[in-house]
């Protein structure tokens, strides 16, 4: 078997129709569980209890990079292959990788305030994860701006492959800027930088939950748009009859 095969709408409909109810079981179970179970840690002696914030910003700050790069290989599929599919996959990641990219940024003001003395400072990291979304605003705006649906394909697939470049930086800034504000590598397996078992456990936990919600949010999304797709063709069909 194939992974191609699954470009076929019909085949990933009725794939993915029976593997969802799974797939958000799963997430909602991991989640829950990761975040409960870390705001239930002892507070850090250095943060207090603003370290808990971690289970959320963590998680949503790697689903922000990881979704932009998903979208980028769908992209670049669209590109070689003319999938439709995974055209419609990168437009259905979007709105979901804004929406991570804003939890992420909203998460560290909070967790920046009493650490920092300050909502916002612009940090390298801070200032790519910002550029990083509003690359996902302008990829949404694309997308609705240009009528002719391969047309839009072809050129959010060009800005997916320009906005690349500011996902590596937003998740490598803190080992290419040392003088920023931002802590380094959450899950560093450095000497001395190593995140606490107590810490680390949950933190696993919470990030298998956020990325089993994004992969079965970008699956509902990408079947709605393939309905869209559909709907639109037989209105067409209509239209010409």
């Amino acid at each position: 078997m194939s992974i191609w095969e699954y470009a076929n709408p019909a085949k990933f409909m009725r794939t993915t129709e029976g593997a969802l109810p799974w797939l958000v079981g799963s997430a909602a179970i991991c989640c829950v569980g990761g975040v409960v179970w870390g705001f239930l840690t002892p507070e850090d002696f250095r943060q207090g209890s603003t370290v808990k914030i971690v289970f959320l910003h963590v998680p949503a700050a790697m689903m922000a990079i990881n979704i932009w790069v998903m979208m980028l290989v769908a992209s670049l599929i669209w590109i070689i292959r003319r999938h439709h599919v995974s055209a419609l996959a990168a437009r259905a990641a979007a709105p979901i990788g804004a929406v991570m990219t804003l939890i992420a940024l909203a998460t560290g003001a909070i967790w920046g305030q009493p650490m920092w003395g300050t909502w916002w400072e612009w940090d390298p990291r801070l200032t790519s994860f910002l550029i990083l979304f509003l690359f996902y605003i302008g990829y949404i705006a694309l997308w609705a701006s240009v009528e002719d649906p391969d047309s839009a394909a072809d050129l959010t697939g060009v800005l997916c492959l320009v906005g690349s470049v500011f996902a590596l930086l937003s998740r490598y800034a803190v080992l290419f800027w040392n003088q920023g504000l931002h802590q380094g590598a959450s899950l560093s397996v450095a000497p001395g930088e190593r995140m606490s078992a107590v810490y680390r456990h949950p933190l696993y936990l919470s990030m298998l939950g956020f990325f089993l919600l994004t992969l079965a949010l970008i699956l509902i999304r990408t079947r709605t748009e393939i309905r869209k797709r559909r709907l639109a063709a037989l209105q067409a069909r209509e239209m010409r009859a």
